[in-house]
């Protein structure tokens, strides 16, 4: 059987397997056509319409591949690699196969692998066909554009992006349609391309190439000197031609797809870049997914500058979506918010994690909805209960729109529009923004939902083509079917009974096997008493097996009624469908409200479980946190073990009005722009960093915070250096790679930035990364200004506070037993003059003796060797912080006394 798993199939063994059927040949363009079969003859013309997809061809009960397609999923897939006979001149040819029902399976681990795949199915009854069934490809599914509910993951959003660029200008369009949101953009900056493209994480990005005639699917990795270098390589791009993406072609098709004159409304109408990126991912929707049409919401345009900025290095360092280490969802932050309900509510909670906000008054309107949940837990939860009630209501619409969903996706539908008056009931008189979205429900809906309760059965079977979709009562004809097959079908269940007694035989059976339809049994020694008008069909070792005129006259027209039956429901079905269908856009608008409310209801239960604060947001630089904490690692831990920490930073200097760390004494200048943090290793440097990164963060989405008090302002962007990592893939060492990060945040950084560096310098030589290190926190805290905490075991970095009058030194303290040390993780006043690395060692479990040799190098380090940092008095005024003039920068280091052995 062609679709079944082999034993251990391997790469390896493909030309064996090859050899075995004696194939000649297994590339479909090396052979004549004529000397083809008539099927064969179709299949390679077929793919040769699609030949940067994978062919998969109807025979009967099999989807089934041939030639080089066949070899691909054979190893792909771990199938069995059979071959089939093509025509005299040509013999055998490579065949692999999957049945036709477990088509979504395959499809999911063929997609999930980065291949596109062509589906041509029969598109008429076999057993009516005329010579060859009639075949087309039906649709075309890629990465980016699959609908099927076993191929999506219900908590993210699976885009399809589109990119076109010109100099150093890029217009960035992405969709999923699944789900309908069409957004588009357009900037300068190569370096925003890439960063936007790492947020998305698209399933499938198209880009334009002037290559004469391509259109090529590269697999994550698969190099191409078509692919712009600014593209990062671990996702799957499609290579199209140029024609879909020029202006002119692009403006119309969403001209004609919206139904506008002027792209105006849209907010793109002089953005070209945006345009022909929109109009070009409309095209190959349009190519690919066939007659369907997607049903995608009416395209948004919006700026970069909407959102607070977080690059791949920011979101890879705070573990937004997933750790660092290994790239796993437990342990991140979205694992410690996710408290949501439905699928819409955990998409969305991703993407504002994603997209944290800029506007105060969008911040607060979420604070507000948030702050009535805190408060009437009893609303919170009931919310919570109905809100599980209600399906994927965005993707629901979207395959109800697209002719794709079955039966049981209306009934989903119905039973959660069935919801909707009760969470409308549920915040009536509530007076916060997201909770009022949901006072209104829409008649429409009320009404669809009703029409389809009415006409669908409660439990429909998950084929369409199998009948008992409808309810009675709804169609008359139908309703008339039925009972002439209930009448014929009751004629049947009388009939053994009546043949019982009309013939004698007490143990007469009538059965039914869907090979043979209806017959008469008889056991072999009954099998004499046979009435006459018995037509002997079948022998078996035990009975005989009969029919009657009347019987398969019955049974004929059963099986006409229920051919026509079902006809009659699908039909039924489809206009309900289409129905559905013209509400798609009313019913993604109810989804993005109870998504919203799902969001919030999720982190109003974790501000009350964990203890969080509303923070007070403000147009200014000041970051002011009292007792924070980090959201994932205090739920890491035991209740109670974490070690709350303070955080004062960048306060109005003309005003002075900066606050005090808790339980320190109020300074008397405003708080620093810059920390010196210092303190041994493994005591809590990094993790105090990540946390106000975090809470920065949560702020700006809009959520209550880990912490008893906050006022912060609003950040522009928020970076982070954190960790050695080295990319072996361009050849950058451990250093190099940090140069590269800290150059990006010391070129794009901002007074209203939040910058978090921890170790900066420690990849080199150590009076060069001590240099460095210097030179960075100077020019953060002179130039930049921009709130910043510096993490260093480079000591020295301590003078720095006695030079600027922006920067602060903070510890992380430790208490000092004879034999150990305890890490207290508490952070205050001061410089640390010791990082206890060899301590660090021990308890990581060096040998003894590299213990004690080490503390006998660093006795002699000590004793003979001394450095000693500091600016060389009078040659940086300590009043205010300044840009070093060009005759300071220019004296030698020697010169200047920052290093003295």
């Amino acid at each position: 059987m062609t679709g079944s798993p082999a034993a251990n199939p391997s790469a390896a063994d493909l030309p064996e397997r090859l050899a075995k059927h004696t194939v000649r040949y297994s590339d479909h363009g090396s052979v004549n056509w004529d000397d083809l079969t008539p099927m064969m003859q179709h299949y390679v013309a077929i793919k040769e319409e699609h030949p940067h997809a994978l062919l998969l061809y109807r025979v009967g009960d099999f989807f089934e591949t041939f030639f080089q397609d066949a070899i691909t999923i054979a190893r792909e897939l771990e199938l069995v690699l059979t071959s089939k006979d093509a025509g005299k001149a040509i013999g055998r040819v490579p065949l692999a196969g999957i049945p036709h029902h477990a088509l979504d399976r395959y499809c999911t681990a063929l997609v999930e692998k980065g291949f596109a795949i062509a589906i041509c199915d029969q598109v008429e009854d076999p057993a009516l066909a005329q010579g060859l069934v009639k075949r087309e490809v039906t649709r075309v599914m890629t990465p980016g554009t699959v609908l099927e509910e076993g191929m999506l993951s219900a908590s993210r959003n699976n885009f399809l992006a589109a990119v076109v660029m010109a100099a150093d200008h890029w217009g960035l369009a992405y969709a999923d349609v699944s789900t309908g949101e069409f957004f588009t953009t357009q900037s300068r900056s190569l370096k925003q391309l890439t960063q936007e493209v790492m947020r998305l994480q698209p399933a499938e990005t198209l880009v334009p190439t002037n290559a004469p005639d391509i259109i090529t699917l590269l697999r994550p990795g698969e190099p191409s000197e078509h692919l712009p270098d600014c593209l990062p390589r671990q996702f799957c791009y499609t290579l199209r031609p140029q024609a879909p993406f020029t202006q002119s072609e692009a403006r119309q098709r969403l001209l004609q797809r919206f139904r506008l004159r002027s792209l105006e409304g849209l907010g793109c109408e002089h953005l070209p870049l945006a345009v022909r990126a929109a109009g070009g991912l409309l095209e190959y929707l349009e190519d690919t997914q066939k007659s369907m049409q997607v049903p995608l919401q009416s395209l948004a345009t919006y700026t970069l500058s909407e959102y607070l900025v977080i690059d791949h290095q920011t979101r890879r360092n705070l573990e937004i979506t997933q750790t660092a280490r290994d790239s796993t969802f437990h342990g991140s932050l979205l694992w410690a918010l996710d408290r949501t309900v439905t699928a819409m509510g955990s998409r969305a909670l991703r993407r504002w994690l994603l997209q944290p906000l800029l506007d105060i008054e969008a911040i607060q309107a979420r604070q507000d909805t948030l702050e009535d949940l805190v408060q009437d837990g009893n609303l919170r939860q009931i919310l919570q209960q109905r809100l599980k009630q209600i399906y994927d209501l965005e993707r629901l619409a979207g395959r109800a729109g697209s002719g794709t969903a079955n039966a049981r996706d209306l009934v989903a539908l119905a039973d959660s529009f069935a919801r909707l008056p009760e969470l409308a009931a549920l915040v009536a008189s509530a007076q916060s923004a997201y909770l009022k979205a949901l006072q209104m429900v829409p008649p429409e809906l009320e009404q669809l939902g009703q029409v389809l309760r009415s006409h669908l059965v409660d439990t429909p079977p998950l084929y369409l083509n199998e009948g008992n979709l409808i309810r009675d009562g709804v169609n008359d004809k139908l309703d008339s079917l039925r009972q002439q097959v209930a009448g014929d079908q009751q004629w049947i269940a009388n009939l053994e009974a009546v043949e019982r007694q009309r013939s004698g035989i007490a143990t007469l059976k009538v059965g039914f096997n869907k090979a043979f339809g209806y017959y008469i049994s008889i056991s072999r020694a009954k099998a004499e008493q046979a009435p006459a008008d018995y037509i002997r069909k079948q022998t078996l070792t035990n009975e005989e097996r009969y029919i009657t005129p009347e019987l398969k006259e019955r049974e004929a027209r059963v099986f006409n009624l229920q051919a026509e039956i079902h006809s009659l429901e699908y039909d039924i079905f489809v206009q309900l469908r289409q129905q559905v269908g013209q509400h798609t856009d009313c019913i993604r608008r109810v989804a993005q409200a109870v998504a919203a409310v799902d969001v919030l209801c999720g982190l109003a239960e974790v501000a009350v479980y964990q203890g969080y604060c509303r923070p007070h947001m403000g147009q200014h630089r000041q970051i002011a946190i009292e007792a924070g904490r980090h959201p994932v690692v205090e739920q890491l831990l035991p209740t109670g073990f974490f070690v709350p920490n303070a955080t004062a930073l960048g306060a109005d200097q003309s005003t002075g009005s900066g606050q005090a760390l808790a339980g320190t004494q109020p300074r008397s200048s405003p708080d620093p722009d810059l920390i010196i943090l210092t303190g041994p290793n493994a005591s809590g440097k990094s993790c105090y960093l990540r946390q106000v990164g975090l809470i920065q963060l949560m702020a700006q989405v809009g959520s209550f915070v880990p912490a008893q008090a906050a006022s912060l302002g609003i950040c522009d962007r928020i970076f982070t250096r954190v960790g050695a990592v080295d990319d072996l893939a361009t050849g950058q060492s451990t250093f190099m790679v940090e140069m590269n990060e800290t150059a990006n945040i010391l070129n794009h950084a901002s007074e209203h930035s939040l910058v978090l560096l921890d170790e900066i310098g420690r990849g080199t030589a150590t009076f060069d990364g001590l240099s460095i290190a210097w030179a960075v926190a100077e020019h953060l805290a002179s130039d930049i200004r921009a709130c910043t905490i510096f993490a260093t075991h480079y000591h020295e970095l301590n003078e720095l506070s006695g030079i600027l009058d922006n920067v602060a030194n903070y510890q992380v303290t430790v208490k000092e037993m004879p034999d150990q040390i305890i890490f207290l993780h508490q952070v205050r006043p001061g410089g640390a003059d010791r990082s206890y690395g060899i301590e660090a060692g021990r308890l990581a479990g060096l040998p003894p003796s590299v213990i004690r040799r080490a503390k006998q190098v660093m006795h002699q380090i000590e004793q003979h060797s001394k450095i000693a940092v500091g600016l060389r008095r009078g040659s940086r005024p300590k009043s205010s912080p300044h840009k070093p003039s060009d005759d300071t920068v220019a004296e030698p280091v020697e010169q200047l006394g920052i290093f003295d052995a």
